[in-house]
């Protein structure tokens, strides 16, 4: 149960897995771009710019020390991948480790955004807590820009979701996280967003590896499902109720 999925296009997977996401997609999740500016992948190079961990991106953002000509020239690859590979405009934009909210990063992305689809029903994804959310990490996170973000979008009259759940610091087990789930699907308000990171297998230099596997055995095990009927909740596509 996925209503919105994000893709990195710096990927060397992305050519072929593109077209069968489309597929699977088909009418009931978004698919949005994932702004990678601190990942390498193996196999694939950032012709514009190099990679950098997140917390010297984010110390680059702070001092106005990005370089603009080459992060526009990033922002703009990564957008020609998708459509190339998607054959479609992204439904949505968010970003690798929350760096789409950055500082120089957000007015770039969205004066790309605005040229290059005019008419777009696109949305960002905003990372603003929803009412009564007070883990530290979730707070760092929209500190980090997000109420900018927000205040950008809407200048430029481009769509964001209500509110963003589901940060923590991948600590816990499948028991916590299924309770921390029925929690965050009760705060969400109407248009929010619950953030998940599963994956099937343990992959190999995957930091965070054992948690997508602790999340997606609790998601197949209907924990979703149980939190949303007890919140009187369903899933639906932001960009179908948002914009």
């Amino acid at each position: 149960m996925l209503s919105a999925v994000s893709a990195l296009t710096e990927s060397p997977a992305w050519p072929q897995q593109a077209r069968p996401l489309k597929q699977a997609a088909a009418d009931v999740a978004d698919i949005g771009l994932h702004l990678n500016l601190t990942h390498r992948f193996a196999g694939s190079a950032m012709a514009e710019m190099t990679p950098r961990s997140l917390a010297a991106t984010i110390a680059r953002a702070y001092t106005d020390a990005l370089d603009r000509g080459a992060l526009r020239a990033t922002i703009a690859r990564q957008l020609d991948r998708f459509e190339d590979g998607f054959g479609a405009p992204p439904d949505y934009v968010d970003g690798h480790q929350h760096v789409h909210q950055l500082p120089v990063v957000r007015r770039l992305l969205l004066d790309e955004l605005t040229r290059r689809y005019p008419r777009a029903r696109l949305w960002l994804r905003i990372t603003r807590p929803p009412p009564g959310e007070h883990a530290l990490k979730a707070r760092i996170v929209y500190l980090l820009g997000g109420a900018a973000l927000v205040r950008a979008a809407k200048r430029a009259d481009v769509g964001v979701n209500a509110a963003f759940a589901g940060v923590y610091a991948f600590d816990l087990d499948g028991q916590a996280w299924t309770q921390a789930l029925r929690a965050w699907v009760a705060q969400l308000p109407n248009g929010g967003l619950l953030v998940c990171h599963p994956a099937r297998a343990l992959v190999p230099g995957d930091a965070i590896a054992a948690a997508r596997l602790r999340e997606f055995k609790a998601l197949q095990s209907g924990a979703l499902e149980s939190a949303l009927a007890a919140a009187g909740a369903r899933l639906a596509r932001i960009s179908k109720i948002a914009l």
